[in-house]
């Protein structure tokens, strides 16, 4: 399955101006049921904030967490990194013409060899993952790179069919996935040894998700790939089943799901 160039194609189109990309944003806010976790994730955090804090935004994309958090607050500067030097060159020419450019940047890292002694509150990682083969390294530089009392917060793929995978033999819905997903003890195990204390892991994208994801993902990604023509036809095919998808995300983000396709991880370092 080709994602990777159905992303690039629509980075293109909402980087011809900070509107049209400040829009991209929202929309992804709106559509994608793991930025629903995220935002939840971050209130119950902000409100355990005072004063300045400094956050990691470790696997930024398209830069749409990076700008969220340092829109929270005038006391939060967030640093995104991501290994893409496309992706990044384009979120600096975007957010040099913001008014968060001070409290914002991005950088070209690896996550394999990135590390920094004890300068974040927060590390974010979201679908980042399910892509690294040396996880067990990156774990333990987000736990040197925290600073005492900090969280990691997590967005990834579980073993539980996480990558559109259900069965052995099966390749995954996202061809750059180096695993199919977590399972809850494998990650918390990982946790544990890189350091980490309290962990906490949710299923995401229950029944509800699951749905949700396919009518608003996978089957727009299946047409796009049959033909780039169908980009045309997306925005009334999304006034059809958005409110569909907005009552079943509602749903997941607020049940408790015995099994999921996704994990929302939190973890400390005491």
């Amino acid at each position: 399955m080709e994602y990777d160039p159905i992303k690039k194609t629509l980075g293109n189109f909402f980087n011809r101006s900070v509107f049209l990309r400040i829009l991209f944003y929202r929309l992804l806010d709106l559509l994608l049921l793991r930025a629903w976790h995220i935002k939840r994730e971050l209130k119950q955090w902000l409100r355990t904030r005072e004063g300045e804090s400094m956050i990691l935004d470790a696997g930024s994309g398209f830069g749409q967490y990076s700008y969220r958090m340092a829109s929270l607050s005038e006391k939060i500067r967030v640093k995104a990194i991501d290994i893409k030097e496309e992706q990044i060159r384009d979120c600096n020419q975007f957010i040099n013409k913001t008014s968060l450019s001070s409290r914002l940047s991005f950088h070209v890292e690896d996550l394999t060899v990135f590390r920094e002694p004890e300068q974040y509150d927060l590390i974010l990682s979201v679908d980042v993952m399910e892509h690294i083969e040396e996880d067990r390294k990156v774990f333990t530089h987000f736990f040197y790179s925290l600073k005492p009392g900090g969280t990691l917060l997590i967005s990834t793929p579980s073993d539980i069919g996480g990558s559109d995978v259900h069965e052995e033999g099966e390749s995954s819905f996202v061809g750059e996935h180096v695993r199919n997903g977590y399972g809850k003890e494998e990650i918390t195990e990982k946790l544990h040894e890189a350091g980490f204390a309290n962990v906490k892991v949710l299923y995401s994208y229950g029944r509800p998700g699951k749905l949700s994801w396919k009518l608003s993902m996978k089957i727009p990604v299946i047409l796009v790939n049959v033909s780039r023509l169908f980009l045309l036809l997306l925005p009334f095919y999304y006034l059809l089943t958005w409110p569909f998808c907005l009552v079943l995300n509602y749903l997941d983000v607020t049940m408790e799901h015995s099994s999921g396709t996704g994990l929302i991880v939190t973890a400390h370092k005491l």
